[in-house]
């Protein structure tokens, strides 16, 4: 049994302080627990000879990327023995998106996942109750999801890891504070059927309203799919009330049955109360509204996120935003452990047992820096190396991050961008945090006219010369769903602030007109839930999808163009600015 496996059982803070002092050891602890288990695989015996020692694991295994090691993981899924990988049996497979890099990739996941899954969800609930009042006497309307699984050839399951999580008896047995006390029962967790799941959360949230004390979603762009789905039903889920009846339409059973439950007798006056916010000419505030007791949200809104952030505020009433965690598919990274910091200033300290952590310096030149977790200076960019127990060593996560501080010897990072993620047409390189941070500069003359940028995508069209980049936009009024007529100005100031808003290697090639114009076409709305929907049939998750800022599938570039209402381009000269 692995020396920290019962740290979510403790729950107190004490143990975080321990695990933040105690860094070094930790990590040295964690590679030797790691390399103990797994240097006699297939992988690693070639590089290591049955040895745990950390400079010849240094010195030996290469820093790798999914494509070396898919050929061995994609063997034991296949029915190979799981030491061709992995030391400790692989108990399934965990997915990851599918949206930020093009392809899921498929990796190994134990028993040693989920229990750091568990501790995340623990442990930043207990950071979280240090800065509310009451939190135990209330629920959670926390959106949460479950894909179906499928199955490798050796009969193991394959899903996102949060339906794997879930699943387990981590969840089944989690215990009865405040963070595991849901409006939901667990029957609509469960649901395969992510509207009927999404329908029944509403209800319940919605009958429960006086209970809830947060509200919660994987990532920000899922909570306004959330509100975008209740300004389509909230007519039929007040009917629901109003008679006490579930709507036929639910079919599974033990969503149904669960839910018919909470739903109860007949409630008119219910019914009333929530037809009144909801006809509201403006939706401005309707969270706050609705769930009048919400003391914060919680739902990752960093990274290509934060561009969700204005609009969450809308409907929000600017509650308090908490990005509590950083994980992923490979493995879990860090807490917040600042959660009423403002969106943009969010770093996640790294939890030094979760897995064994290198750091490849970045824009180092020619040369090939990687330092531990305890070497990392305040202020450098670097790209994260995991290995984990699982089977993944030195592996490239392609996030890139940024030393922000220290809590206690534990260091503290803010996710920068990812790596791979960029748009050129000619010698320049805009990476898409620059383009988001260039949207977010526009987002404020679209604000000046009452209307909001629901969600935006790009790409680089080299089609045309000389090539250009082209956004789509979804637009929405603060006011009114519909948008009778755009304003023409307005949008093609849009087009200028977000071009001047890029570098001036950008601004000197359009200059020389090595570069268009940038375009927007303003789409339909309901264009970006097309979009999702092409993703997930082509296999993405659900339950994970994140729009990709960058896009460069042709089929989904053939979906957004055929839902385009207008194109704008920018009339005026860009500035050059050169610092000193």
């Amino acid at each position: 049994m692995s020396m920290w496996a019962d740290l979510s059982d403790k729950l107190d803070e004490k143990v975080l302080e321990d695990l933040t002092s105690n860094v070094k050891q930790m990590q040295d602890d964690v590679l030797k627990e790691i390399l103990t288990l797994n240097a006699n695989t297939e992988y690693l015996r070639p590089f290591l000879h049955g040895s745990s020692d950390k400079e010849l694991f240094k010195k030996n295994v290469p820093v790798t990327t999914y494509d070396d090691v898919k050929l061995f993981i994609d063997r034991v899924a296949n029915g190979e023995p799981f030491d061709v990988i992995s030391g400790k049996p692989v108990t399934g497979f965990s997915l990851s998106s599918g949206t930020s890099g093009g392809k899921r990739k498929m990796f190994p996941c134990n028993k040693k996942y989920l229990e750091n899954l568990n501790f995340i969800y623990c442990y930043r609930s207990l950071v979280i109750s240090k800065h509310f009042d009451g939190l135990e006497h209330g629920k959670g309307m926390v959106f949460n999801f479950c894909v179906p699984e499928q199955t490798t050839p050796s009969g193991l399951p394959v899903s996102a890891a949060t339906t794997l999580f879930f699943k387990s008896d981590y969840f089944k047995n989690r215990p009865s504070y405040w963070h595991w006390s849901f409006t939901s029962p667990d029957e609509v967790i469960l649901c395969l059927d992510n509207k009927q799941s999404l329908y029944c959360h509403l209800l319940c949230g919605i009958v429960l309203r006086d209970e809830v004390v947060k509200v919660g979603t994987a990532f920000v762009s899922t909570l306004l799919r959330v509100i975008t789905f209740l300004e389509k039903h909230w007519k039929e889920i007040c009917t629901n009330i109003r008679y006490g009846h579930l709507s036929e339409w639910i079919t599974d059973i033990s969503c149904r049955d669960s839910v018919s439950k909470i739903l109860g007798e007949p409630n008119p006056e219910l019914a009333d109360l929530i037809e009144n916010e909801c006809n509201q000419k403006s939706w401005e505030g309707i969270i706050q509204r609705l769930w009048p007791k919400t003391k914060f949200i919680e739902s990752i809104a960093t990274g290509q996120m934060a561009q969700h952030i204005p609009t969450l505020e809308f409907y929000s009433n600017k509650l308090p935003l908490i990005s509590s965690s950083y994980v992923s598919s490979e493995t879990m990274f860090g807490i917040n452990m600042n959660p009423l910091c403002k969106p943009q200033d969010v770093s996640y300290t790294f939890m030094p047992h979760f897995s064994y952590f290198e750091f490849l310096l970045v824009d180092a030149g020619d040369e090939f820096e990687i330092v531990d977790l305890v070497d990392v200076k305040l202020g450098c960019h670097y790209e994260t190396l995991v290995t984990n127990h699982s089977g993944l060593h030195r592996y490239k996560m392609g996030d890139i991050v940024q030393v922000t501080g220290f809590y206690n010897n534990a260091p503290q990072f803010r996710f920068a961008r990812r790596g791979n993620l960029v748009l050129s047409v000619h010698m320049e390189i805009t990476t898409d945090q620059a383009l988001l941070n260039a949207v977010t500069h526009a987002k404020m003359v679209l604000e000046s006219s009452n209307l909001m940028l629901m969600d935006f995508t790009g790409y680089a069209d080299i089609s045309t010369t000389p090539g250009h980049y082209v956004l789509y936009w979804e637009l929405k009024g603060k006011y009114s769903n519909d948008i009778a007529k755009i304003d023409d100005k307005v949008l093609v100031e849009c087009c200028y602030v977000v071009e001047e808003s890029l570098d001036n290697f950008y601004k000197e090639y359009r200059k020389n007109g090595s570069i268009g114009a940038l375009e927007i076409r303003v789409v339909q709305q309901g264009t970006f839930d097309s979009l999702m929907e092409f993703f997930i049939s082509q296999g993405a998750s659900s339950t994970q999808y994140k729009t990709p800022i960058c896009i460069k599938s042709t089929e989904a570039i053939a979906i957004l163009e055929r839902k385009v209402r207008a194109r704008f381009f920018t009339d005026k000269s860009l500035s050059l600015k050169f610092s000193s």
